[in-house]
């Protein structure tokens, strides 16, 4: 009996959650899992993944020359794609580096928000940065360049020609471009203007860049701005917050009087009229553009001819619409992530994929082409339903339930407690396990195959005893 044991084939030896080893359904490829739910391998196509749930995953793959390492996601990864790479500690320590457009070699270091760094082939873009004493930093939070001195003390950024000098950040600020000067002593007082100017693109066209002029005292009590000034659409705006808010325009006209109690909007471009009592919570709008009508949080329900949106006792129920072709997508949500269902559908090909997901109870998918998956128990994938590591790292902990089904390939699947049950089908092969492997079934094009505590029975099962 131990030799016919250990004399089967690898792919014959199916423990439940001690070994398993089975293909693929929705894709071409091997799984191999053990120790329940403490340990897979997995190759698809030129992928491999191994992981063990929830303090180690690697995953390779030598066709698109990419690497990642997760150790107890988000505590630390490592990414690698080509010469690319980062490494991270919690989003606070990480190492960065690789060539770019502009250079063979550029390397960051964060010890956010401490200590910045960065190395690179071309002098002219490195930087080091040591909060709050002294920095220099390019092509970072948004901005071209910032230098700083004793922090808030003082601080310079620019970004693109603009240039805002900052003492005593945000209180007093200097700003100067193309066109552009201003000053600010906040909240005090504060203006700043600009021409209009004009700018040559790589095409070789010249475009205008709109000036503005803008002022307040003691902000947001008296403000008054003229943006837009060059094109055919300028804006005037005026307000002493609460007491009034004024925008005109050629396209759209905004009035609040005791902000936010009441506000009248005649929008002539999107081609709606809406009024506002005590914004956000009473709303109603009329026009081809836009009809709304809103008293939260007991119902809204807004669209426009590319968006709908509707609730009721808010957060109770929402539906989203989006209809923009090729795009047709519809969420709807019961108590923000309690249940979430989203369908997604291509007008052209009308192709459509779906999700649905109850909190903690189940994710459910439809691809596009069909494929299907269902996991019972589903903790943490509502609240981050699109990162990868949740899904490699730690489904495999609380899957008690997986059903995987592929019409195109023929293929389904079932597992139950980590393959203390699992049921495998193809269009020419069938395989069940039970038990610990304690009972096992398989059958094939003109053969079937039946093993009781490991030992085949029945007419096949005696005939490959014979041949061991």
């Amino acid at each position: 009996m131990a030799s016919v044991i250990f004399n089967a084939r690898a792919d014959d030896l199916h423990l439940g959650p001690l070994f398993d080893e089975f293909d693929l359904t929705l894709s071409p490829g091997k799984r191999v899992e053990a120790l329940g739910p403490l340990f897979y391998w997995e190759r698809k196509e030129s992928e491999t993944t191994w992981v063990l749930p929830p303090f180690f995953a690697h995953a390779t793959d030598p066709e698109t020359d990419y690497t990642e390492y997760d150790v107890v996601y988000p505590l630390l990864t490592f990414d690698r794609f080509g010469e690319q790479y980062r490494w991270q500690l919690f989003q606070l320590l990480n190492w960065a580096g690789g060539p770019s457009q502009e250079e063979r070699e550029r390397r960051r270091f964060s010890l956010f928000p401490v200590y910045l760094q960065q190395r690179s082939s071309n002098p002219a873009e490195n930087y080091v940065s040591v909060f709050p004493f002294y920095g220099h930093l390019r092509n970072r939070m948004f901005r071209d360049e910032i230098r700083f001195i004793m922090f808030p003390i003082y601080g310079q950024s620019r970004k693109k020609d603009v240039v805002t000098d900052n003492y005593v950040y945000p209180f007093y600020h200097i700003r100067r471009g193309n066109g552009l000067f201003g000053r600010q002593f906040w909240p005090f007082a504060g203006h700043e203007h600009k021409e209009i100017t004009t700018e040559t693109n790589g095409f070789g066209d010249v475009r205008i860049i709109p000036g503005h002029d803008q002022r307040f005292i003691m902000g947001p009590f008296y403000y008054n701005e003229t943006n837009g000034i060059g094109t055919d659409n300028p804006e005037w705006q005026r307000g002493s917050l609460p007491s009034f808010a004024i925008l005109r325009s050629p396209k759209r006209d905004s009035t609040t009087v005791i902000w936010p109690f009441f506000s009248v909007i005649d929008d002539r471009e999107k081609k709606y009229h809406e009024r506002q009592i005590l914004w956000p919570i009473i709303v109603r709008a009329r026009g081809p553009g836009k009809t709304a009508d809103r008293v939260l949080p007991f119902f809204s329900k807004a669209h426009s001819p590319e968006l709908e949106s509707i609730s009721y006792m808010w957060p109770i129920y929402k539906r989203n619409a989006i209809h923009s072709p090729p795009l047709d997508r519809e969420r709807v949500r019961i108590a923000l992530f309690l249940y979430s269902d989203t369908v997604q559908k291509n007008t052209e090909t009308q192709a459509s994929q779906r999700r649905t997901i109850m909190w903690p109870a189940f994710d459910r998918r439809c691809d596009y082409n069909g494929d299907t998956r269902l996991q019972v128990l589903a903790p943490l994938e509502p609240f981050m339903p699109n990162v990868k590591s949740i899904a490699r790292d730690y489904s495999q902990l609380w899957s008690v339930w997986r059903a995987e089904k592929s019409p195109s390939r023929g293929t389904t699947s079932q597992s139950l407690l980590w393959n203390l049950y699992r049921r495998d089908t193809a269009p020419d092969q069938k395989k069940c396990s039970l038990l610990f492997g304690l009972f096992q079934y398989e059958s094939g094009p003109g053969s079937k195959r039946v093993r009781l505590f490991y030992i085949p029975v029945g007419k096949a099962g005696h005939a490959e005893t014979m041949k061991k």
